[in-house]
C-alpha cells in the first residue's frame, strides 16, 4: 500500500544569509533532525537562490553523487579535477565525489540571482574516481511528459549518476498535463515551479514535496500556469 507523507515548503529548514536563501528539505548542515535525514537514496535537495556576483566558494565533497538542476539564471562551476562550466536551465549536471573532489559555485551574472536545485544521492560505490559530467536535455523536455535527467540504469541523454538503483525524471508541464508518478520503494516528487494536483495526495505548490513509500497507481496534473518538476526514485 502506497504511503504518501506531504511535505509543505513552508516546513522546509532554511538558511537565509545576506548572498544566499537556501531551503533544505533534508537535514543539512546545522539543521539537524534524526527523523528527516534522506528519502531512499536521496539525502539532499536544497532549494538555493544565489545573489548576483556571489557564491559559494571552494569547498570539498566525499563518496557522493551530485545533480545540479538550474531554475532560472546561470551557474558557474569550477573543480579541482579541472571541470569548469556554466549551467544554465535545461543542463543536467552530474558531479561524483569519489575519492574526494574540491569545487566552487558562483552566480556568473553581476545582475541576476541564480535558482537553483542541488540533490545528493548515495553511490553504489565508494572511492571511484571523482567524474563530472553535463547533458542539455532542452529537446527532451519540450517533447513534454517526464524524461530521464539523470540515472543510474543507462537511460540516453541522461547524466550517469553511479547509483545503478537511482533515476531523477523531470518534466515542464503545460496547463492540465498529466503523467503518471513512477512506481517504486522509495519517490520523492518535488514541485520546483508552478503548481499541480497529485492524485491521490492533494494539491501541491511550489517548494511542496511528496514522499512516497511503494509509490503505485500515482498520477500528477500540472496546474493552470502548468509546472516543473523533479521526481527521483530510488528502491
Amino acid at each position: 500500500m502506497t504511503t504518501i507523507d506531504i511535505r509543505p515548503a513552508a516546513e522546509r529548514f532554511v538558511t537565509e544569509l545576506d548572498w544566499l536563501d537556501s531551503k533544505h528539505s533534508f537535514s543539512f548542515g546545522h539543521h539537524r533532525d534524526p527523523n528527516n535525514v534522506g528519502h531512499g537514496l536521496l539525502v539532499v535537495n536544497n532549494d538555493d537562490v544565489v545573489r548576483a556576483g556571489t557564491g559559494f566558494g571552494t569547498h570539498p565533497h566525499r563518496d557522493m553523487e551530485i545533480v545540479t538542476w538550474v531554475l532560472s539564471g546561470q551557474l558557474e562551476h569550477r573543480d579541482s579535477a579541472g571541470n569548469h562550466g556554466i549551467i544554465y536551465p535545461g543542463l543536467a549536471q552530474r558531479m561524483s565525489a569519489g575519492t574526494g573532489i574540491t569545487h566552487s559555485e558562483h552566480n556568473a551574472s553581476q545582475d541576476e540571482d541564480v535558482h537553483f536545485l542541488q540533490m545528493w544521492v548515495l553511490p553504489d560505490r565508494t572511492g571511484i574516481e571523482p567524474g563530472y559530467e553535463q547533458v542539455d536535455v532542452n529537446d527532451e523536455l519540450a517533447k513534454g511528459g517526464l524524461i530521464p535527467i539523470a540515472s543510474g540504469k543507462g537511460h540516453d541523454n541522461a547524466v550517469t549518476v553511479h547509483q545503478r538503483d537511482a533515476v531523477l525524471w523531470g518534466g515542464r508541464l503545460g496547463p492540465g498535463e498529466r503523467v503518471d508518478v513512477p512506481e517504486q520503494r522509495h519517490v520523492h516528487l518535488f514541485v520546483a515551479v508552478g503548481s499541480g494536483t497529485l492524485d491521490p495526495g492533494g494539491d501541491l505548490t511550489a517548494g511542496d514535496a511528496a514522499r512516497l513509500t511503494d509509490a503505485a497507481g500515482l498520477t500528477f496534473t500540472a496546474g493552470t500556469d502548468g509546472a516543473e518538476v523533479l521526481i527521483w526514485e530510488t528502491p
